[in-house]
């Protein structure tokens, strides 16, 4: 039985060197709220997070507290029986709705609590996240899935269809994962606040640690971000992929130019390169700057955004975020929506905790749903990852499948008593110098 939430203040002083620095947010400080199902019972305890980038951090606790309620005094078996149960508790609270409806604070404070169950979920039953949902029926998948608003593009008996389609597949396909691990693209090269020896330091480095796909980011300035371009050309040559990341900051218009300018350097896929809210310009810069591609869904809100972007035609690749969307339940039916369209699901992990969650999604949907790891690359940040029990680990440029229980986002608990904010002991000297 879940007894109580204990929601956490979680804050990386990670501007200090820049790291995670981009045109929209120069100084981010890597943070998450950090969630705890204490349980009785014998069952496991679980942890969930939500990913900011510092103020306002406070805000998702205190969400997570209030929401938090709706949970204490189910049992973990309730969970199990019906996968959905987590989100319609949290997800139809008829007055937490209207600070939404499925956006914004709430919606990150209900991804926390959610992906503590599932966590919970897979903890007890000894396998990571992944492997759990990939050992169930195509009949219970489909039921962690609310077609609510995306029926029309996706309706539940094609979804069961299509997972019972690629069932027969799974056992080769996990094998393969084990095997091989899942392929992966870094960031840490490329922030925006780095100098160019750092770049250059950075993607020597990362090149011969094995990685073959690299996105710098971009949208200071036009001149700025070409030079940029070529320096990454310069240093690595033209037999490695390059993506960039323009973090919304660009109008329609002055992305269509700078993709334009940027695209003899080869660029595999242009990030957010306008507000994430406007569909129809990523729409129309798609249209102009063909065959470069889009990326973006870091800051998509819901299922709903996603099915119009995919109905659009407006992206490439489809970025899910791991907390953005409400956990889990729906991931899964972006993932489903996405395949549908045939656009790969390439998530967002810039973040505290973002690359652990991540790779269980990607992997999910390589062994359940898309059956293909073509054209598919989990993003990978290379920055606060000892602080959890059970890090990623990569190699050669490709995530190796997690093998503990869980959903991989259990934090140390001295680190979690040394950045808790504002009093742990990292903020503390932070504040006294």
């Amino acid at each position: 039985m879940i007894t109580g939430i204990e929601a956490r203040d979680i804050r990386f002083p990670t501007s200090r060197h820049s790291h995670g620095s981009d045109a929209m947010n120069p100084d981010p400080d890597y943070s998450c709220a950090y969630a705890t199902l204490h349980m009785r019972g014998g069952d496991p305890d679980g942890n969930g997070l939500t990913f900011t980038i510092g103020r306002g951090n406070d805000l998702c606790v205190s969400a997570i507290e209030g929401l938090g309620l709706h949970l204490i005094g189910r049992e973990l078996d309730e969970f199990e029986e019906d996968l959905g149960l987590a989100s319609r508790l949290l997800l139809n609270d008829s007055q937490y709705r209207w600070l939404g409806p499925e956006k914004g604070v709430v919606h990150l404070a209900a991804a926390a609590l959610i992906n503590a169950v599932w966590d919970a979920l897979a903890k007890r039953a000894g396998k990571p996240l992944w492997k759990y949902v990939s050992d169930m029926p195509p009949e219970r998948i489909v039921s962690a899935i609310d077609f609510r608003h995306i029926s029309d593009y996706l309706p539940k008996a094609e979804a069961l269809d299509r997972l019972t389609q690629q069932a027969g597949g799974r056992a080769e396909r996990t094998a393969a994962l084990i095997r091989d691990g899942y392929p992966a693209y870094t960031t840490s090269a490329g922030w925006i606040g780095y100098t160019d020896e750092e770049i250059v330091r950075r993607l020597r480095a990362a090149h011969a640690e094995g990685w073959r796909h690299f996105k710098i980011k971009v949208g200071g300035d036009l001149e700025g971000d070409l030079r940029r371009c070529k320096l990454f050309r310069d240093t690595l040559g033209p037999d490695v992929r390059l993506s960039v990341d323009a973090n919304q900051v660009w109008d329609v218009d002055d992305a269509v130019q700078a993709i334009r300018a940027m695209a003899p350097y080869d660029i595999y896929w242009v990030e957010e390169p306008t507000s994430p809210d406007d569909i129809l310009g990523h729409k129309a810069i798609a249209e102009q700057v063909s065959p470069v591609l889009l990326a973006t869904g870091e800051h998509a809100h819901n299922r709903v955004m996603f099915k119009q972007f995919l109905q659009a035609g407006a992206i490439g690749f489809c970025q899910i975020d791991a907390c953005r969307l409400a956990g889990v339940n729906e991931v899964l039916a972006v993932m489903m929506m996405a395949d549908k369209a045939g656009v790969p699901v390439c998530p967002h992990a810039g973040g505290v905790g973002l690359c652990e969650y991540v790779q269980h999604l990607s992997m999910i949907d390589f062994v359940c749903i898309s059956g293909t790891m073509t054209d598919r690359v989990i993003e990978h940040a290379a920055h606060l990852h000892q602080h959890f029990v059970n890090p990623i680990e990569t190699r050669n440029g490709r995530y190796i499948a997690p093998s503990a229980p869980g959903y991989s986002v259990d934090l140390f608990p001295q680190s979690i008593a040394d950045h808790e904010f504002p009093h742990g002991k990292v903020w503390a000297e932070e504040m006294a110098g």
